[in-house]
C-alpha cells in the first residue's frame, strides 16, 4: 500500500506541477498580449492579478485581455485608489457595511454587510462606499491571499430599506468585471422569506462561477451550522452570524482605522511623493486588523 500511495502522491506533484507551468505560461501570454503599461496599471497588474483574469475567462487569454484592460479603462475614469473616507462616511455611521476585526480559517479579510441598516438614498454613493470598501479590504488581504468573504446579515432588511433592482445589477457588474476572483464566498445569512422573490431577480446578473459562491444560511439548519464554523472559529465569529463574539460597530473608531489606511493607500498608489516606489502586490506593507482577544 505504502508503494502505491508514493506513487500515487508523486503523480499528483507532476499533475500540479504541470499545472502551475501552465498558469505562468498563459500569465507570460497575457502579459505579452497587453504590451508595455506604466504607472498605475503597472502596479495593478502584478502576476496574481493576471491569474485572476485569466480564472475569471477559463483561461481564454484574449477574453481575459479584454476583461483586464475594460478594468484598467474603467479605474482610470473612476479612479477607486483615490476614494478616501472623509468622502464615504457616512454611508457608514450606521455599520451597514465595514471591515471586520478578524479572519476566516484561512486569513481572508472579511466584510461584514447589514442591509437593513440601510440609511442614504444616494445610489452613486452607496455604490462608492462599497468601492472604497473593497479596495480596503484588499489592501489589508495577508501576503499570498487573493480572496476575501462576506458576511450578510439581514436583520431589520425589508422592501423600504432594499436597493433597487438597477443599483444591484450596477454593483454586481462592477464586482465582476472589475474585482475578479476576489469573493471566496458570500454568506447570506437568515434572508427573510420576501427576499427570495428579490433574490429570483438579481441572480440572473450573476456569473456561474459567482454565483457558486453565494450560500443560504440558516441557524436552526444542521449542514449550514457545519458549513459556517468549517469557514469561521466560533469564537471570533459574532453572535448574530451563529458564533460567540460580541461585536459592536464603532464608527469613530472605525473611522480612525480607514483614516490611518488611506495613508497607506496613499503610500501604495504613489500619492506620497516622499514613499518609495512600489512594485509588488496589495498586500505589500498591509497592516492585517488583529485577531479579537
Amino acid at each position: 500500500m505504502s508503494i502505491f500511495r508514493r506513487r500515487g502522491s508523486s503523480q499528483q506533484q507532476q499533475e500540479q506541477e504541470h499545472q502551475e507551468l501552465q498558469s505562468e505560461s498563459k500569465v507570460n501570454e497575457l502579459k505579452a498580449a497587453l504590451g508595455p503599461i506604466s504607472g498605475r496599471s503597472l502596479l495593478y497588474c502584478t502576476d496574481a492579478c493576471l491569474r485572476r483574469y485569466l480564472e475569471a475567462r477559463n483561461w481564454n487569454v484574449d477574453k481575459a485581455k479584454k476583461m483586464l484592460e475594460e478594468t484598467l479603462a474603467w479605474r482610470s475614469t473612476y479612479k477607486p485608489e483615490e476614494i478616501r473616507w472623509h468622502e464615504v462616511a457616512v454611508e457608514g455611521e450606521t455599520g451597514k457595511l465595514f471591515r471586520a476585526n478578524f479572519h476566516d480559517r484561512v486569513g481572508r479579510t472579511v466584510l461584514i454587510l447589514k442591509p437593513g441598516l440601510q440609511n442614504t438614498t444616494s445610489m452613486d454613493n452607496q455604490i462608492k462606499h462599497l468601492v472604497y470598501l473593497m479596495e480596503n479590504a484588499m489592501l489589508n488581504l495577508p501576503e499570498g491571499q487573493e480572496e476575501m468573504a462576506w458576511l450578510i446579515d439581514f436583520t431589520g432588511w425589508s422592501f423600504s430599506t432594499n436597493v433597487p433592482v438597477r443599483t444591484a445589477r450596477d454593483t454586481i457588474n462592477i464586482l465582476q468585471d472589475h474585482y475578479p476572483q476576489r469573493l471566496a464566498v458570500a454568506f447570506l445569512y437568515t434572508p427573510p422569506r420576501i427576499f427570495e422573490a428579490f433574490w429570483k431577480i438579481v441572480k440572473y446578473f450573476m456569473d456561474p462561477k459567482t454565483f457558486q459562491k453565494v450560500k443560504f444560511v440558516y441557524p436552526k439548519n444542521k449542514e449550514s451550522v457545519e458549513l459556517m464554523r468549517s469557514y469561521f472559529d466560533v469564537d471570533n465569529l459574532p453572535t448574530e452570524f451563529g458564533g460567540k463574539a460580541t461585536m459592536k460597530y464603532d464608527h469613530e473608531d472605525f473611522s480612525r482605522l480607514m483614516a490611518q489606511d488611506d495613508v497607506k493607500a496613499a503610500k501604495f498608489w504613489g500619492f506620497d511623493e516622499k514613499s518609495a516606489s512600489v512594485t509588488t502586490g496589495y498586500a505589500a506593507g498591509a497592516t492585517v486588523a488583529p485577531e479579537p482577544a
